[in-house]
């Protein structure tokens, strides 16, 4: 029922709905939820007649509130645990396809969800690559936001910045290493571009020596 569900408009409306969901969520500290009113008034308790200035430190502008309570526990940690206990059911089901196709002695469907359960265990990493990538930093968020008075080495919080960008940079290469048809791609991009060897379907052509 895959192709039936899953038509290419229903694809795009979910899409546009990822990145508005995405923009709301990740402009709500400019419609207001920041720490703007917080400094003024730390401003006015101290009654100095010097000029306001915002120390452009992520902790001091973002509250701490809306990462933990509005970014964490609502847009983070529930979809995690929700793609969990589906890639656990997806690994169930296919697991239980396998032993009856076992048992019939049938080699064409169990290719089938063999291949399926590959895949299954590609998508599987990306999850676990994310929480991994991801949880640190909330983590340290909520000890900040719980435990004012705990200091985290400033190490820690570099290294748990540094995993969420770099998850942006390890979905290409787990599927190249796990699904076929994108290592395929990966090498031909990899060799046309960065070891600059010509295309097989390109003829037979000869590089100008540099003058």
């Amino acid at each position: 029922r895959y192709k039936s569900v899953v038509t290419p408009q229903r694809a795009a409306v979910a899409i546009a709905c990822c990145w508005i969901v995405s923009f709301l969520v990740g402009l709500t500290p400019m419609f207001g939820w920041n720490n703007l009113n917080k400094m003024r008034r730390t401003q006015d308790v101290n009654a100095s007649h010097s000029e306001f200035v915002i120390k452009c430190q992520f902790e001091t502008v973002i509250s701490m509130e809306y990462m933990v309570y509005f970014n964490f526990f609502v847009w983070v940690l529930p979809p995690l645990l929700l793609m969990l206990l589906i890639y656990l059911e997806v690994f169930n089901l296919i697991r239980k396809q396998l032993n009856k196709k076992v048992s019939s002695s049938s080699n064409d469907p169990q290719k089938y969800y063999g291949k399926e359960l590959k895949i299954a265990k590609s998508l599987a990493l990306v999850l676990f690559l994310f929480a991994l990538s991801w949880l640190p930093l909330h983590v340290l968020n909520c000890i900040t936001l719980f435990c004012p008075s705990c200091e985290t080495p400033h190490i820690l919080t570099y290294i748990a910045i540094f995993l969420t960008h770099g998850n942006s940079a390890m979905n290409p290469i787990v599927y190249a290493f796990r699904i076929k048809k994108f290592r395929t791609a990966f090498l031909q991009i990899w060799n046309q571009y960065f070891c600059c060897k010509t295309n097989k379907n390109a003829g037979t052509s000869t590089a100008e020596p540099d003058t």
